[in-house]
């Protein structure tokens, strides 16, 4: 057969991971998680953010071939079945926005969206560290905490795909305010900033740091001191863990996975963090069975982890 007749025969998937910084959008052939081609843009500049998607998406449209479909992977709560997502961080105008009906139309083919932990879950189960997991649970520890569950080797959504909102546990009542409105929750307390904010009021009461005077300090910076060495820098990690594994245990009571897996940039903080988490889940956990052949891991998808999550979305069967 002809090359040209391969080409004009090829079906793609488009796949769209939208962040707070930047739009990437790649094509996958079915049954290869390495695309055609991948191109990115700023997620703010000039004109909308929904026109430079639309620019981005065509940019990497075939020449011949066929597309099957456009998956989005989006932040913020959404709902999947009619394609509405509700909010969206850092990106105006999109408030209650159907954006996968407007994609659709603009486009001439299907649009699936989701939000973006609950597809690098998806992602890390099909191609990642899940693999071969029937039950996964997993959580990304960045600047906000999220995540998403795998359940007898589906991705659990709820009624209107808000499922799986795993920062917003309450961990402790009455405690700091989240950004979300509510106090006490798990992405107040162990996500990056609340890392740095943690450090910054026990500086503030006397405490000895080499980070003092470090403005603005991030998680990075906290995650840096640990690894030389730095007491408070550690201890703040070790808080951020236990608080972590407060909430884990609750999600082994309900869930029962039997892999669990970090992502996001605070995850890169090792042992600092995640030895804490395991010494919290065995004091909290209600028997030893759900700790039982546990696997606690990293992710393995990294900063594909949207694209590659976008494409096991549009991998699943439509029905």
């Amino acid at each position: 057969m002809p090359l040209s007749d391969i080409i004009t025969g090829m079906t793609l998937i488009i796949a769209v991971d939208i962040g707070g910084t930047q739009i990437r959008a790649a094509a996958y052939r079915r049954g290869s998680t390495t695309p055609e081609t991948v191109q990115r843009t700023p997620t703010r500049g000039e004109g909308t953010a929904f026109e430079r998607l639309c620019g981005l998406i065509q940019s990497i449209w075939p020449e011949h071939g066929t597309v099957e479909k456009i998956v989005v992977a989006l932040p913020g709560p959404l709902d999947p079945e009619t394609g509405v997502i509700f909010s969206a961080p850092n990106i105006k105008g999109w408030e209650n926005f159907a954006i996968a009906p407007e994609l659709s139309a603009r486009f001439g083919v299907p649009v699936k969206i989701g939000n973006d932990a609950n597809l690098a879950a998806l992602g890390e189960w099909r191609f990642g560290a899940g693999k071969g997991h029937h039950n996964l649970l997993y959580i990304t520890v960045s600047t906000g905490i999220g995540g998403g569950i795998i359940s007898d080797d589906r991705l659990l959504l709820g009624e209107r795909g808000l499922a799986a909102e795993i920062g917003h546990i309450s961990v402790m009542p009455d405690g700091p305010l989240c950004g979300c409105g509510q106090r006490g929750h798990l992405e107040a307390l162990a996500s990056g900033p609340a890392i740095a904010r943690f450090v910054e009021s026990e500086l503030g009461a006397g405490a000895v740091s080499t980070l003092q005077g470090r403005s603005p300090l991030t998680a990075r910076d906290v995650s840096e001191a640990a690894a030389q060495g730095d007491a408070l820098a550690i201890r703040a990690l070790q808080t951020a863990g236990t608080y972590i594994g407060m909430a884990l245990a609750n999600f082994l009571h309900l869930f029962n996975p039997s892999v669990v897996i970090f992502g996001g940039g605070v995850s890169f903080s090792g042992d600092y963090l995640l030895e804490p988490v395991k010494t919290t889940l065995h004091q909290q956990v209600m028997n030893a069975s759900y700790l039982q052949d546990l696997v606690i891991t990293r992710a393995a998808l990294g900063d594909d982890a949207g694209l590659l999550g976008a494409l096991a979305l549009g991998l699943l069967p439509d029905n």
